[in-house]
């Protein structure tokens, strides 16, 4: 029988060159414990990987339906502006479906009527400036030759920019952007009939839409969304309701100063004014702006300034001065809210959220306002916007004891000096 040692195992025969010989490699399939693969491991590893595959696909489709999205949201607000006479009109006995119709189409009357009016306007100045283009370019060169002392003639000029690499290369982008114009016009109308296909619905299923969404939410989450409901559609009205009275007082201002200068088709362009500058965001200003001067500078150039500088103070005068005020009285929210509300909405959401911004604030303003609580404010003199009698006579004291244990150490560090 073999000898163990201590341990039980069989010694280790040493080989004839004195080494010991190395241990024999296990079975296979024999894998020590401690070498396996965890089990949950490829589980982990397939899970990751559909959920970075779940969230690719989730960002794609966002990004593909951000547009509709927008479009949607548009349409809601536009609904919630038409509620009230859709509501009124469907109270007096007409269905809620022709009521919803007749009101957009009194929209598409106005809107029609409005470009056609502005159209035909346009088209008359653009003729009268083509036929007077000669002579407005004679009376240029005759001041440039008059104040410059040079010999310049409109013959020369004209040939000079008819053979020009510039025009040349003007006229072969202008060819060349021809089919990305209709292409972006025809996407414009497509979204104009999205935009007003959702908002018909909304208006004339809105009460359909309640309770559809109604019957998935517990009775006292019912009462909540139909009160935001109602809080959105009358701060949406007083939002339009501003903007509204914005656009008949800024028409108005303008008509005054057309008027006075003299300027062909002064109510029309008034109209475009008050209309462009405060229902277009962000580039509503410089359009609205842009035709009047453009009226203007075909009666006279000096003409044209003036209403270049008229037009900058009024909006100053708007932004800064009469825009909060009507703001913060029809939708009730303070007019900084209101500002960087407008400044927050173009950021995220561009033109869109400048035009949405306010209505959305001021609806989520409202329906919070009626879950915080608030507490009785106690009577501090701070609280009216001035000190109290006894904060500046404590005031006056610290300074007073400052000022005295100042000079106390100025005199004890010049004795010490002395010494």
């Amino acid at each position: 029988m073999a000898s163990t040692d201590e341990t039980g195992q069989a010694p280790r025969h040493a080989s004839p060159s004195g080494t010991t010989p190395p241990n024999r490699p296990p079975a296979d399939g024999a894998v020590a414990a401690g070498e396996r693969m965890p089990r949950w491991l490829p589980r982990a590893m397939v899970l990751a990987l559909a959920l970075v595959g779940a969230f690719q696909l989730g960002t794609w489709a966002f990004h593909q339906v951000i547009g509709l999205l927008l479009n949607i949201l548009i349409a809601f607000f536009l609904a919630l502006a038409v509620e009230p006479a859709v509501s009124r009109m469907a109270a007096r006995g007409m269905r809620r479906g022709f009521a919803t119709f007749l009101v957009f189409f009194g929209l598409l009357i106005m809107v029609a009527g409005f470009f056609t009016l502005l159209g035909s306007m346009l088209a008359g100045q653009i003729i009268k400036m083509i036929e007077g283009f000669p002579q407005y370019l004679d009376s240029v060169i005759n001041w440039v030759n008059t104040t410059f002392h040079t010999d310049l003639r409109r013959v020369d000029i004209q040939e000079g920019l008819l053979h020009s690499d510039w025009l040349r290369r003007y006229a072969q982008n202008s060819a060349a952007g021809v089919l990305d114009v209709s292409t972006q016009v025809l996407g414009g109308l497509f979204r104009l009939l999205t935009i007003a296909l959702f908002s018909f619905y909304f208006a004339a299923d809105g009460p359909r839409l309640r309770r559809a969404l109604c019957s998935v939410l517990p009775p006292a989450k019912q009462a909540e969304v139909l009160r935001a409901w109602e809080i959105a559609v009358a701060k949406t009205g007083g939002y339009l309701y501003s903007r509204g009275l914005m656009a008949l007082i800024s028409g108005v201002a303008h008509y005054v100063l057309l008027e006075a200068l003299g300027i062909p088709y002064a109510p029309v362009l008034a109209v475009w004014v008050g209309v462009v500058s405060q229902f277009i965001p962000t580039i509503g200003t410089y359009l609205a702006g842009a035709l009047p001067m453009l009226i203007a500078f075909t009666v006279s150039p000096l003409y044209a300034l003036w209403v270049l500088v008229f037009v900058v103070v009024y909006q100053q005068f708007e932004n800064y001065m009469l825009q909060p005020k009507l703001t913060s009285k029809t939708v009730d929210i303070h007019p900084a809210v209101a500002f960087g509300s407008v400044i927050a909405g173009t950021a995220l959401l561009g033109a869109i959220g400048a035009l949405i911004a306010i209505p959305a604030v001021a609806t989520l303003q409202a329906f919070l306002g009626a879950y915080v609580k608030r507490y009785d404010v106690t009577d501090n003199p701070r609280v009216h916007g001035h000190r109290g009698d006894g904060d500046g006579t404590r005031l006056l004291d610290r300074a007073q004891g400052l000022w005295a244990r100042a000079r106390a150490r100025e005199r004890r560090a010049g004795r010490s000096t002395g010494d």
